[in-house]
């Protein structure tokens, strides 16, 4: 079964697909450069630093001896990705020779900060001025609770309370790719859209993070600069409180009208000062705020000590919950409940992984965490249903130009419509509901 999957980027990925100059340009700041190495992998890291006192230019051969040959592949994919995040430089002799060089505006940063040690972006506010400050527990619970209220409201829930400030406009360039409406019909999950409910927090932040930017560069501000700024966040002090004076327009302006409502800081109003708390989510971006507490049993049942209403929301997109109390959701994994999950593209590995993250302490040490029973029962269930699978679609072909091709391409896939393309012979398939969409997207583009 063709399986149209998020693209779920993160901040690595984001920097990598800049070009070479906007790169260069982030790299002006000391604290890209430590972010970027500190989110390599372990071998890329290793040779970053190894590279950060070599001044001349090393050999491919050279550099090759490092590893043995079994590694060599491993090796290969390391230098790739530093190429692409352009912390290394590939540089060509007279004789064609290639040779690797580290970026001249990391290095010096980087050996800045080994001699110097690192610094805060910004000055905290004295506790003089801003008086008592929220608690960590509290400032969390304030995260979750901003990050689940604008979940809710980009999935069309019945269950939100209260809605974020976000506009019309703004809400959905987030839901581009995972919500899809038909004439007068109510927007309905993509499978995109149901494959990023069982994301990790990490990931949906930076997917959610990706449209963010993609957003602003549309309307004529620098991604660099956003990016950058998101960054620095992280730098800072978790609960200390910074004034909005210290940031430029463009970041007081995404930091009060956007990244408040998304739960990566708290705004405080003083008496002749405003500031921003970052919270856990700019912290580190981390991905471990949920307090989904699952326990499945062999007999597939299922608990999960839970407030939270989207947890609950989530859990019915592959279970029939039976009945929900203030802290605890109770329900069964069924073929009919995994079945319902494989129509929308939720397939058995997401469920399975999902149910691994957040499993119950008291079950996550065992092995398994989840019972062996149930996962290769669901796992039993997507091969059955697998076997074979009809999906009404539609063939276009005999595209004038390979622009236009891609063009198409782009869109069917920004938008949740593609199944399958061909680069080579420019052809595509798509769902067969959307080719109303597709067609008057080609008479738009003619």
């Amino acid at each position: 079964m063709p399986q149209v999957m998020v693209v779920a980027r993160n901040f690595m990925d984001m920097v990598a697909a800049l070009p070479a100059s906007k790169l260069d340009i982030l790299y002006d700041s000391a604290f890209i450069c430590e972010a970027v190495l500190r989110s390599l992998p372990p071998l890329a890291k290793k040779y970053a630093l190894q590279m950060l006192y070599v001044l001349a230019p090393l050999t491919v051969a050279a550099m090759e001896e490092w590893v043995l040959d079994e590694y060599a592949a491993k090796h290969r994919v390391t230098i790739d990705k530093l190429l692409q995040l352009r912390v290394f430089v590939e540089m060509r002799d007279r004789r064609k020779e290639v040779s690797y060089k580290m970026n001249q505006k990391f290095r010096g940063n980087m050996q800045k900060y080994l001699v110097a040690g690192g610094s805060l972006p910004r000055e905290p506010v004295p506790l003089s001025v801003t008086g008592r400050l929220p608690a960590s527990a509290d400032l969390e619970a304030y995260a979750l609770d901003q990050w689940e209220c604008f979940l809710l409201q980009l999935i069309n829930s019945s269950q939100v309370e209260k809605g974020t400030s976000f506009s019309s406009s703004m809400m959905k360039t987030f839901q581009r790719g995972l919500l899809s409406s038909r004439d007068s019909e109510a927007p309905k999950l993509t499978e995109n859209g149901f494959q990023f409910l069982l994301m990790e927090t990490n990931s949906q932040l930076w997917y959610i993070m990706r449209e963010y930017i993609s957003s602003a560069e549309e309307r004529g501000v620098d991604p660099t600069d956003l990016i950058s700024f998101l960054l620095e966040l992280s730098f800072h002090k978790l609960g200390a409180a910074y004034s909005l004076n210290t940031l430029t327009d463009l970041q007081r302006i995404a930091t009060r009208d956007h990244l408040a409502e998304l739960g990566l800081v708290k705004l405080q109003q003083g008496r002749n000062d405003s500031w921003f708390i970052p919270t856990q989510l700019a912290a580190n971006l981390s991905a471990g705020l949920s307090d989904s507490l699952v326990v499945v049993e062999t007999n597939f049942r299922m608990y999960a000590y839970s407030t939270s209403k989207l947890h609950s929301e989530i859990l019915r997109l592959f279970s029939r919950v039976e009945y929900q109390l203030p802290n605890l959701i109770v329900g069964a994994i069924t073929k009919e409940s995994i079945y319902g999950a494989f129509e929308n593209g939720i397939t058995a590995e997401q469920i399975i992984s999902f149910l691994k993250q957040n499993a119950h302490p008291r079950v996550a040490d065992k092995i398994p965490a989840v019972p062996e029973n149930v996962t290769d029962q669901i796992r039993l269930w997507e091969t059955d249903r697998n076997s074979v699978d009809m999906i009404p679609s539609q063939l276009y072909e005999d595209f004038p130009s390979k622009e236009w091709f891609d063009q198409c391409c782009d869109h069917a896939r920004d938008h949740g419509y593609l199944l399958w393309e061909d680069t080579r012979r420019m052809k595509l398939i798509v769902r067969g509901e959307f080719h109303p969409e597709m067609r008057e997207f080609l008479r738009r583009q003619r």
